[in-house]
């Protein structure tokens, strides 16, 4: 197998949810409909998708306003993949999966 051909195969197989766990956290404000929806959406995309191989974290920056600043958010929901790396972030109610998916470098 060629060098460049193996190097392709490498990042397809980095990009698989097997044997991987997954850490994710998603930026909302309180409970308005697009933070309700994007908890909705990422946890039904979760349980699906990473079945046991995930975190996820729920911060209301309401609650903890120091988080818009150490994360740059300029928008809401915002959810970022933390790991694997690298870290990935999407913005939205989430209701894509597959761009989610496309977005966050996840092929399944």
């Amino acid at each position: 197998m060629s060098q460049s051909k193996r190097n392709i195969k490498i990042k397809q197989e980095d990009k698989s949810t097997e044997n991987k766990n997954y850490v994710f956290q998603l930026f909302v404000a309180g409970s308005s409909a697009n933070s309700s929806r994007a908890i909705k959406n990422i946890t039904s995309i979760c349980e699906q998708y990473f079945r046991n191989s995930f975190k996820l974290e729920i911060i209301d920056v309401n609650k903890k306003p120091a988080f818009v600043i150490t994360e740059n958010i300029i928008s809401l929901p915002l959810l970022i993949k933390k790991l694997p790396l690298p870290e990935e972030k999407i913005i939205g109610d989430l209701s894509d999966t597959q761009k989610v998916l496309d977005v966050l470098n996840i092929l399944i």
